[in-house]
């Protein structure tokens, strides 16, 4: 661990970004703006900073090539968007035995620009009493870090006005990929 945090602030350094914000220690991280597959290495970086691990959800089909034993090495887990039940409630169990747990999502679901953000993050943090932690990369100032953590009141429009707030100065590496917050459930059309 402790020698992936110095190689994690000298990559970080030579890159010219830095770190920033606090972590709890069990949370449902929101990780945005999505733009880059940049943001995977920039994230890996900042986890290896704080010297933690993250359980990172990622699209099975890069579990299917020469990625597939790094990304597990990393913690990052195969999610089968068709059906993620099954691996969804197997982060549940794990959740459930560990007092630490960090699970990682990319709320806007791809790197292209949308219409609306994946619903999973409040949906987890309202089943398993996880707050939600705000997680960002913003290009211009190169800082990736932590933004502000809290449990969603149960009114979606209202937590994600919060969620809009925070990453609205944020600016992604591709800013044209970024899908602004916006659940469906604020639209009625779940």
């Amino acid at each position: 661990m402790r020698l992936r945090r110095t190689l994690a602030r000298v990559i970080l350094r030579l890159m010219r970004w830095r770190t920033k914000g606090e972590l709890p220690e069990s949370a449902i991280l929101v990780g945005a703006p999505h733009t880059s597959n940049w943001d995977w290495v920039l994230t890996l970086l900042l986890a290896w900073d704080y010297g933690v691990t993250i359980r990172l959800l990622v699209k099975d089909s890069l579990f299917k090539g020469p990625l597939a034993p790094l990304l597990r090495a990393t913690g990052a887990v195969s999610l089968d968007r068709a059906a993620p039940r099954a691996t969804i409630d197997a982060l549940l169990a794990e959740q459930a035995s560990s007092s630490t747990f960090l699970l990682g999502l990319a709320a806007e679901g791809t790197r292209s620009r949308g219409e609306y953000w994946k619903s999973g993050f409040y949906r987890l943090s309202q089943q398993t009493g996880l707050p939600i932690t705000l997680a960002f990369l913003d290009a211009p100032s190169r800082t990736v870090g932590w933004g502000p953590t809290f449990h969603p009141s149960g009114d979606v429009r209202a937590d994600m006005d919060r969620v809009r707030e925070f990453y609205a100065p944020i600016t992604g590496i591709r800013p044209e990929g970024f899908t602004p917050p916006r659940l469906r459930e604020e639209d009625g059309a779940a």
